[in-house]
């Protein structure tokens, strides 16, 4: 499931806890940025525009969890970038 992927409202499901790993909120972010959405120099905390309120309780808890703070900038989580020109 994508993090930015928005549950269908006709889901009459219980709502489970989402587990999220640092590789894939950085994947996910790493989208975000090359997409034009975000940027490198935005605190981390701007993402829980993109990810429902629900999933975002398990993101910020994986950040939490890998030493991330919200107030550190995006560019922190997609340290490491390819450049197709110099």
């Amino acid at each position: 499931m994508s993090l930015t992927t928005l549950p269908s409202p006709a889901s009459s499901a219980p709502t489970t806890s989402s587990h999220y790993t640092i590789s894939m909120i950085k994947d996910e972010v790493r989208q975000l940025v090359e997409t034009g959405t975000v940027s490198r120099h935005q605190p981390i905390y701007v993402l829980c525009e993109y990810i429902p309120p629900r999933e975002w309780v398990c993101v910020e808890t994986e950040l939490e969890r890998c030493d991330y703070l919200l107030r550190d900038q995006i560019g922190d989580l997609v340290s490491c970038e390819t450049w197709d020109n110099d």
